[in-house]
Formats: C-alpha cells, sequence, structure tokens
C-alpha cells in the first residue's frame, strides 16, 4: 500500500517526504550541530549570491565603499557565536595591494571574501586557545562539506592585539593558514628598519641556523609610506602665553599682536574681523583628529635577495617611489553639524535673533531702562556688556588706530544681543551729538560733499551730518573772518568780490538726483560742449560791441559766456552764473517728495513749488551774472525744451563763438505753452527774486536745522527699524568683504557666491521696504540666509588655504576643491533626495611628477620643539620627515613544477604560488604582522 500510495506522488514531492522522515543518527554531539548549522547557513549564503543578499538586507560597511556583510547567530551548547560573511558586488579581477577601499583582514592576507566567527562577548575574541582551534576547525569541515573556498578568520587574544587565526582550503590539496598579531609599544629596534622585517620573513621559511645576511632569496617586496604635515609649532610659547595671561589687565593693547604670531589668514580679506580656523592644516588646536595632508608614496614591486639591499632602500628618497597620491585632512568643523565655528555667519545669526525680540519697544533705552514697566519681557536673560567691551568697541568706532574686537572672545549671544546692541547704541549716539556740539568731525565718515544713496538710511544720516559739521565749522570760521576783518572790508571789497568768485565752493545746478548719489555737480552749460567759453578766456573776442558795455563792470558771479549766445535785450554774451548747491537729500527725504508729487499729481506749477528755494537762487545768480537778462533769457539756459527757438538759432548753438552770428541778434524764438501760461509760477519767482551772485545769497542747506533733525532720528529711532538696517548692511558689508577673497579660477565658488548675492537680494527686500515688522515668516528666511551664508564662508575659506597653499599647482587646488564641494553639496540643502550622503570626506589624488615639488616644499624641516623628543628610527626622510606609517608586503613564490607542490599539480598546468606572504604595519611605537603560509596536505 506504501508503494502505490508513492507511486502517485511526483518525484520532487517524493523526495521531500523522503528528507522529512529521514533520521541523521551521524549528529549525535552538540558540536557536530554546531558544524552542520554552519554548514547550512554558509550553503544558504552561496546560493543567495551577492546580489540576492544586497536585497534581502546586507550592511554595507562605513569604512569601504564597495563591501558588505550579513551576519547570523550560531549557538553551541550555552555559547552564542556570530558569523558574518563579507563580500564584494563585483567580486572579480586580482585584488589590488593598496586599494584604500580594502577591508583590514583583506589587506592583511590578500583575500578577497571571507568568513569571521567570533563569540558574542564583551571583547568579541576567543581568549581560550583551544576552544580557538576547535571553532576555526569546525568551520574548515563546514566550508569543505559545502565546497567553498572562503577563507574563515577567528579573533584571538586581546581585542587591542587585532589578533586573528585563519585558514582556507585551496580546492586541491593545499590549504593556507593565517595568522596576525600586534606589538603595541615597545617596538625592538631591529624591526624599525627594513633590514630587520626583511629578516623576521624570511625566518619563516629558512633554516633557523642560517645567517640571513649572507644568503640570497628572491623575495618580493611592494612599499607605501605615508608622511604627514606636522601641526604649528605653538608648544615653545606655552609658558609665555601662560605668562601673558595672567599679567594681562587692561583693554589699551587690544590691537596689538600678541606673540607676533602670523596666521595664515592673516592677509585674507576677513582678517580685521575674526581668524578662521585653517581648514587643511592642523592648528594644534586638535588632538583627536589630524588635520593638514597626508602623502602616500608607493613602491612598484622589486625583488630583494639580501638584507643589504634592504638597507639600501631605507635610504632611497621618497622621490623614487612610483606614485605620489595626497590624501588631504580637512577639519571637522567644516561640517556644518560639528564645531562651533566662529565667522559672519554666526554673527549674522545673532543680528537675527535680535531682530525677532523688539518690535514692541518704542525706544532703544526700553532695553536698559528700569523705569519702563512694560519692558520687562524684553529685559529677562539680557546682560548689559562690561563697560570695558563698550568702552572699546566706541573707541574704535570714534578713534583711529585700533582694530576691532575678536568675535571669538565675545560673550553676548542670542538674547544678548539686543541688549548689548541697545547699550552700544545709546552710547554711539552720545558720541555722535557731542561731535555735533563741538563741530569735530564725524571719524571714518567723509565729508565730500555728497551722499552714497545705495548704503543704508542711517548711514545716509551720518553722511549728511558730516557735511553740516562741516558747513557749520565753516560758517563759524567765516563768522570770526568777519569780525576780526571789519575795519577794513570797505578798502578790500573789490578784491574780496574778484576773490569770491574765483574761491567760491559753489557750482552750477545740480543735475538732479539719479538713484545712486545726491552731490553736487558742475556749473551750468559746462558739460563739455565746444560751445562754453571759460570765464577766464578773456582773449576771445565777441561780434558785438555791446559787450565791452559798462554793464560789464557789475556782472557778478559769472562761469563764463555759454556759447554764441546772446541776451534778448542786449547784445551781450549770456553768461553762466555759479550757482549754490542743490539742498543734499537723504533717501526717506526723496521718498517724501515723491509722494508728494503722486499725491498732487504731475503739477508743473507744484512741482515749481517743491524747487521754489533753489530755483528762486538760479534766478538771482542768473541775474547778478547778467544784469540786463530778462525771464526769456534764463529760460533758454536753464530750462531750453522750453525755448521753441527757429532753426537758425538751434544750429548757432553747435557753432563756434564767432562764426555765423553776425545776423543772429536777437535771437528768435517763443516760451513753451506752459512757461506763456497767465500765473505762471516760474514768473512770479522771476519777478521776486533779487540780484545775488551765489556767495551773497543765503545758504540753501542750514546746517543748524538739518543737523538737529539727523540727531533727531538718530535718539528716536525705531528699534526694528535700526536692527533691519544693520541687518541689511552686515549681510552686504559681510558678503563684500568675503568676496574680496582669492581662491583662483574655482568655477563653483565663484558661481556660490553669485548665488549668495542673488539670495541676500531676495531675502532682505522686505526689509528695505519696511514690510518686516512682526513678519516671521520674514524671521525664519534670515535664519535660512544665514545658514546659507555660512555654508558659503566656510567653503570659500577651503577655497583661500587651498589656493594659497597650491598656487604653482592650481589643479591640486581645482580637483580637492571640486571633490569636497560635490561631498559638501547635499548638506548644504541644495541636493536631490535620493543622494547618498558621504559620512566622511575620503579623496585621494595622485600627484603628476610637475607637482611633487610643491607638495614636498609643503612639508617643512621640522622645529626643534616639533623633533626633540623624536629619535629619527624609520629611515626614507622627507625633508627631515619620517614616514608616520610604512606597509610592506613581502612575499615568496614557487613554481609548482620544480617544488613539492608538483605532484598534485595537473600535468602541464605548473602555476606560480606565493607560498609565504607577510603583511607588516609599522609606526615608530607599534608594530602588527600578519602572516599567510601555503602548504600542501
Amino acid at each position: 500500500m506504501a508503494s502505490s500510495s508513492k507511486a502517485n506522488l511526483t518525484e520532487e514531492e517524493y523526495e521531500e517526504e523522503e528528507v522529512e522522515h529521514f533520521d541523521d543518527f551521524t549528529l549525535a554531539s552538540s558540536w557536530e550541530r554546531f558544524i552542520s548549522e554552519i554548514e547550512a547557513t554558509c550553503r544558504q549564503w552561496l546560493a543567495d549570491g551577492p546580489k540576492n543578499l544586497l536585497e534581502k538586507g546586507a550592511v554595507h560597511l562605513d569604512s569601504s565603499k564597495i563591501i558588505y556583510k550579513v551576519k547570523s547567530e550560531l549557538k553551541n551548547a550555552a555559547k552564542i557565536y556570530s558569523m558574518e560573511y563579507y563580500f564584494e558586488i563585483n567580486n572579480t579581477g586580482k585584488i589590488a595591494d593598496w586599494n584604500c577601499t580594502l577591508h583590514d583582514l583583506q589587506l592583511c592576507f590578500g583575500v578577497k571574501e571571507f568568513l569571521v566567527i567570533s563569540p558574542q562577548s564583551a571583547s568579541g575574541v576567543v581568549l581560550d586557545a583551544p576552544e580557538a582551534s576547535k571553532l576555526l576547525s569546525a568551520v574548515a569541515i563546514a566550508l569543505s562539506n559545502c565546497s567553498s573556498l572562503w577563507p574563515a578568520f577567528v579573533p584571538v587574544h586581546d581585542p587591542s592585539r587585532k589578533a586573528f587565526i585563519g585558514i582556507q582550503n585551496m580546492g586541491t590539496v593545499f590549504t593556507r593558514r593565517f595568522e596576525a598579531d600586534r606589538i603595541g609599544s615597545q617596538v625592538p629596534i631591529k624591526f624599525m628598519h627594513l633590514e630587520g622585517l626583511y629578516e623576521l620573513f624570511v625566518s619563516k621559511f629558512a633554516y633557523s641556523t642560517l645567517d640571513h645576511s649572507m644568503h640570497i632569496f628572491k623575495v618580493h617586496l611592494i612599499m607605501k609610506l605615508t608622511y604627514r604635515t606636522l601641526p604649528n609649532d605653538d608648544e615653545g610659547d606655552d609658558d609665555i602665553q601662560e605668562a601673558d595671561a595672567e599679567n594681562v589687565e587692561s583693554e589699551v593693547s587690544l590691537g596689538d599682536d600678541n606673540r607676533n604670531k602670523k596666521l595664515w589668514d592673516d592677509d585674507c580679506p576677513w582678517s580685521e574681523w575674526y581668524s578662521a580656523e585653517d581648514p587643511v592644516m592642523d592648528t594644534g588646536l586638535m588632538d583627536s583628529m589630524h588635520v593638514g595632508f597626508d602623502l602616500v608614496t608607493t613602491w612598484s614591486e622589486k625583488v630583494v635577495e639580501s638584507s643589504f639591499e634592504m638597507a639600501e632602500l631605507e635610504n632611497a628618497s621618497p622621490h623614487e617611489a612610483e606614485k605620489w597620491i595626497l590624501v588631504p585632512n580637512l577639519s571637522p568643523n567644516l561640517d556644518s553639524s560639528k564645531g562651533d565655528r566662529v565667522g559672519f555667519g554666526s554673527q549674522l545669526q545673532l543680528l537675527v535673533n535680535a531682530l525677532d525680540m523688539p518690535f514692541e519697544a518704542q525706544f532703544m533705552e526700553d532695553f536698559v531702562s528700569v523705569e519702563n514697566p512694560g519692558s520687562d519681557n524684553l529685559k529677562s536673560s539680557m546682560v548689559i556688556p562690561p563697560p570695558t567691551v563698550l568702552e572699546r568697541v566706541v573707541n574704535d568706532l570714534f578713534h583711529e588706530g585700533l582694530q576691532l574686537p575678536d568675535f571669538a572672545k565675545g560673550e553676548h549671544k542670542s538674547s544678548r544681543a539686543i541688549k548689548a546692541i541697545a547699550v552700544l547704541w545709546i552710547e554711539f549716539v552720545r558720541e555722535i551729538r557731542w561731535c555735533w556740539e563741538e563741530s569735530q568731525p564725524l571719524p571714518k565718515m567723509p565729508a565730500n560733499g555728497s551722499i552714497d544713496l545705495a548704503t543704508c538710511l542711517i548711514n545716509q544720516k551720518l553722511q549728511m551730518l558730516a557735511i553740516c559739521i562741516e558747513k557749520k565749522h565753516e560758517l563759524y570760521e567765516e563768522f570770526e573772518d568777519c569780525i576780526g576783518s571789519n575795519d577794513d572790508a570797505s578798502s578790500h571789497m573789490e578784491e574780496d568780490i574778484q576773490a569770491g568768485e574765483k574761491s567760491t565752493s559753489f557750482h552750477a545746478q545740480s543735475q538732479g538726483f539719479d538713484g545712486k548719489s545726491d552731490s553736487p555737480l558742475t556749473p551750468k552749460g559746462f558739460n563739455g560742449s565746444k560751445t562754453v567759453v571759460s570765464k577766464f578766456s578773456t582773449n576771445s573776442q565777441d561780434v558785438c560791441s555791446a559787450d565791452k558795455s559798462p554793464s560789464d563792470s557789475i556782472r557778478r558771479g559769472s562761469a563764463g559766456p555759454v556759447g554764441s549766445m546772446k541776451l534778448l535785450k542786449s547784445c551781450q554774451s549770456l553768461h553762466a552764473p555759479f550757482t549754490q548747491n542743490a539742498p543734499l537729500m537723504t533717501e526717506d527725504m526723496h521718498e517724501e517728495r515723491l509722494h508728494a508729487v503722486e499725491a498732487f499729481g504731475d503739477s508743473f506749477s507744484f512741482s515749481a513749488q517743491l524747487e521754489r528755494e533753489t530755483l528762486s537762487s538760479d534766478m538771482s545768480a542768473f541775474k547778478a551774472a547778467n544784469p540786463d537778462a530778462v525771464f526769456e533769457d534764463f529760460i533758454r539756459w536753464h530750462s531750453p525744451r522750453d525755448w521753441e527757438n527757429d532753426e537758425s538759432e538751434a544750429n548757432g548753438l553747435s557753432k563756434n563763438l564767432a562764426e555765423n552770428v553776425k545776423d543772429d541778434w536777437p535771437p528768435r524764438g517763443r516760451l513753451s505753452q506752459r512757461m506763456s501760461d497767465h500765473g505762471n509760477l516760474w514768473r512770479k519767482i522771476w519777478n521776486d527774486a533779487p540780484i545775488l551772485p551765489a556767495y551773497e545769497q543765503k545758504p540753501l542747506l542750514d546746517p543748524n536745522r538739518e543737523g538737529e533733525k539727523i540727531l533727531h532720528y538718530l535718539e528716536t529711532v525705531r528699534p526694528h527699524q535700526l536692527l533691519e538696517q544693520m541687518i541689511c548692511t552686515a549681510f552686504r558689508a559681510s558678503a563684500d568683504t568675503l568676496n574680496q577673497t582669492k581662491f583662483g579660477s574655482l568655477k563653483q565658488m565663484t558661481t556660490k557666491m553669485d548665488q549668495l548675492y542673488r539670495t541676500m537680494a531676495s531675502t532682505l527686500r522686505p526689509l528695505q521696504v519696511n514690510l518686516s515688522s512682526g513678519n516671521s515668516e520674514t524671521i525664519e528666511d534670515l535664519r535660512r540666509l544665514c545658514i546659507v551664508f555660512e555654508h558659503v564662508e566656510k567653503l570659500l575659506s577651503l577655497a583661500a588655504s587651498l589656493h594659497r597653499k597650491f598656487i604653482q599647482a592650481p589643479r591640486i587646488s581645482e580637483a580637492i576643491f571640486s571633490d569636497y564641494y560635490n561631498f559638501y553639496l547635499p548638506t548644504m540643502g541644495m541636493g536631490s533626495t535620493d543622494v547618498d550622503v558621504q559620512k566622511e570626506f575620503d579623496m585621494k589624488l595622485q600627484l603628476r611628477l610637475n607637482e611633487r615639488h610643491v607638495v614636498s616644499n609643503m612639508f617643512t624641516p621640522p622645529t626643534a620643539n616639533q623633533s626633540w623628543r623624536k629619535v629619527l628610527s624609520m629611515g626614507n626622510l622627507l625633508n627631515g620627515h619620517e614616514p608616520i606609517l610604512r606597509e610592506i608586503i613581502f612575499s615568496m613564490r614557487e613554481n609548482a613544477g620544480g617544488s613539492h607542490y608538483a605532484a598534485s599539480s595537473p600535468r602541464g598546468y605548473q602555476p606560480e604560488i606565493e607560498t609565504y606572504r607577510m603583511y607588516i604595519r609599522g609606526t615608530s611605537n607599534d608594530l602588527r604582522v600578519a602572516l599567510s603560509v601555503t602548504s600542501h596536505d
């Protein structure tokens, strides 16, 4: 019956049923069941293959870009073991000896995929030698049962020794055995030299009684030496620094360069404000991580036959190496998630935080006044800066010769910022008022008679106040001179009039507001045209003799004739007068005028009313320069488009003075319609204007009145208005400062600076048009702008540092910066969401032969402070620097046809077998050795 029922089953179902009911009584012990469990796990991993293992959750190693691992837990009696399988996706070709992506065991033993089995304990190693051997045997049996060639390793001894034992079935009758161990201190002097290491390797296969130095062994050798730039030598000044720290009490020597140390960024544009950490050079401040450059030199494979050759190799120059690879170790503070970097970005963040607080305050005094009951919530958690800090900043603003304080030493953060600003502003305005009352020039504020309308309103007010102070001082001096010379004024009247014309500071009428500046321009008519003749050209001849009439004797304030133009009522040349400067105006004054024009429409009379004082002054000066002039003459000069002349008059203006003008008088033409209207305001002003040259007129700018207005504005400015202007100015000034940095032809940096300016323009626009009051969205935009600014600032410091270090090899700086830019871009929030963000910047750049000297010069000879404790013992010096790490791979190879391996080799196929391999990794105070031996079983 059983046979008939089984006959109805398929072959696959029959096999499954047979397996299900089969009891293997050979698995008698727990150890055998442990081996079976290892075998089953390995068979599953072999069947899945690398691609399926990735889908099932294989973990990518942080230390390698191409290696993954899977893990399984195994139990044997009361112990639990962890078995890990390490593999690569593309497991083809020979493994490279110095591949930077290798796992430690791959590098030590020259293997590809491998197993590691270890106990799940605190140490993670097998401390008992018999247990380690038994565990390794179990894995070897399991791998042999499933025909796997994977090498297997077991960690042994103390974890700090990084010791392993291992085994690998080579597929035939060959077996490789592995062993690795490490000396963590007190390395024997012999093993610090290449000669001693060579003899250590030879001792593994040569007879122990031989003198290794006298015998020839064909040992294959490859070597890698790593050099590292030294940190700046600050240790020698430690005692001096401590003594200075104890004795420095006053702030007088703030601007002195302590200890005269030259920092890497002393000539960078930001150095006046702060000193940045060099992102690619160790400053000696970080002990946990090296910042600077590693230089890796690799030597091509060579065959060494004696220890004498090793001694010669130790004296060889690193320039003889086959490859030079530069490895930049950048500061972790470049990553925004690490460190507390001082710079413009962090200070701008404090300023923006301060803006988020003062909208409920009316005046800056509200933040420091103890009498204001409504300011309690504003004063919470706020601290007034110490008097020394306040005095230091004010002194820097109002006295020359001192540098700005270092931001890194400031103690006032976030919530304290607004109170610090309030106290400083109140003291600042006090100093400004003192300068005004004492008629003292405003420091660092040019009184050149112009106002830069591209700056913030407060700066415009200060520029105008500086002009008012200068005018006020001039008026006072003129008053004193007038009193002192009152007795002889009548006898020198004629000379004073002539001197007044020649030395007057008045110019012709301003050309008006152009959106850029508010400043005096050239006299009317003096625009470069050949038709304008200077008043000093006395030799020029007029066609009409009427110019020599007695009226010339009372002509005052003339800047010279205007080409061939003649007055309508007399055949005299029309003279352009010296006029007063148009009244200076700040941006808010211009806006008031524009609002007024918009409110009253484009009224010609209203426009004249706004310009009444200036217009009357120009008319008075014109009358003084042209005693016989009429209103139409003034219009022809002041507003030519309102004089409709015939073609001969128009052509006459473009001809030379004495050419074709004999029959052109009187000029023919008429006033425009708007100037001819009844009750025209311009004609009324002309009729009322007195005959006075500019130097006898009342100044259009009243310095006392305008100065007091400015001081009232500074004393009553709303806190949020002050901070909005400070923020806009601070961002622009900071960006302009950074934009002066020299970083070579790094296109990404240029693009990023352009993007920063565009982002600033769009983000700061609400502050410039007063749309930000209490707007939390604007505050958040400003905070994001601070983050963007800090990112750009960090990139710029890196670009500047690389540029100056590799100015003679720009390819190096461009390659390093480009790689770091691509690494840093996702952290700036500019990359796509599916970007695989690299956790650590890891770059290795192979140098060209013509670039080696540039890198070599970076390894300056060590100073006494840097090398007095070191005993140079490893050889292969680079400008006095010994390698910080030496890695060597020794190997012995034998042809299977000429040795005891030939018996098991197929006929006609006699491969070369690596019988011995030793990887050595050593520094001046530790040594790690990994040995693999191939044997015939």
